[in-house]
């Protein structure tokens, strides 16, 4: 299969010079072992403002709970952003993911004309199989913190080259989409768009919540909930609360896997 490396010329013309950019930095790297690893290495200079980085090859990709994976070259997007945060609330930057997870569904469905959707908390899905993955880092705490987030979609990968029988490719999904750049594109204008609106509200979850809600397919879903400690429960996943944390029964989870169930018969 011909997989052809991302223009990052095209990139950074597309998406440095417009004058609504929210970054100030793009790099594309043949292969790197973690695109989040190498943004927090470069998270304490003050010079480093609102920087992506991307990867046609990532060796050692981690996701949430240290899950790692390697993928094919150019078969997907493996990208980090690192993004600054002034004068957020610690319990605000938990939104952070989750917003990026409506910036994903919204550009995948915009570039690659998939119905994807939201697993809470951030894992993206195309008809029940997960196709991106986010994993969020705090690469600087304090009043002022820098994060790091990471977004993996699986682009070109063959039912052969899966990481795990549950997941999906964009390819598999709809056999015409095949331009990365252009995805790349939407991923990081639908994020800024996102963003930039969060941080205009001063940081506030009201309307971030309400876009989440309307893409989370896991709200109304019976569902699995693995706890950390070893403890599971299970119900309904009743809605996300203000701290976009699932409800479940009597419970707010703030972490845990989740698994769709299916209904009962």
């Amino acid at each position: 299969m011909q997989r052809e490396p991302l223009d990052v010329v095209r990139l950074r013309r597309n998406l440095l010079e417009s004058p609504r950019s929210l970054f100030t930095e793009l790099d594309v790297v043949e292969s790197t072992g973690s695109t989040n690893a190498d943004l927090i290495a470069r998270a304490a200079d003050p010079g480093i403002d609102h920087a992506v980085l991307l990867s046609e090859a990532q060796e050692q990709g981690r996701g949430r709970h240290a899950r790692t994976w390697v993928s094919p070259p150019r078969a997907q997007i493996s990208m980090s952003m690192l993004v600054r945060l002034p004068g957020i609330a610690p319990e605000a930057l938990g939104w952070l993911p989750l917003l990026t997870g409506v910036a994903v569904v919204d550009a995948l469905r915009a570039s690659a004309g998939v119905d994807a959707k939201l697993k809470w908390p951030n894992d993206v899905l195309i008809d029940g199989r997960k196709v991106a993955g986010i994993l969020a880092e705090v690469a600087v705490s304090g009043s002022d913190p820098v994060v790091v987030i990471g977004v993996g979609v699986n682009v070109s990968l063959t039912e052969f080259e899966l990481p795990v029988p549950h997941a999906i490719s964009l390819v598999m999904a709809n056999e015409k989409v095949a331009d990365r750049t252009l995805i790349v594109e939407s991923l990081l204008g639908e994020f800024t768009r996102h963003f930039t609106a969060w941080r205009d509200t001063g940081w506030a979850s009201t309307e971030l919540a309400a876009a989440y809600r309307a893409r989370c397919a896991t709200i109304g879903m019976r569902v699995r909930a693995e706890l950390p400690g070893g403890q599971s429960i299970t119900g309904i996943a009743d809605d996300v609360d203000q701290a976009g944390r699932l409800l479940v029964g009597e419970h707010a989870l703030s972490a845990g896997d989740v698994t769709h169930l299916r209904p009962a018969t």
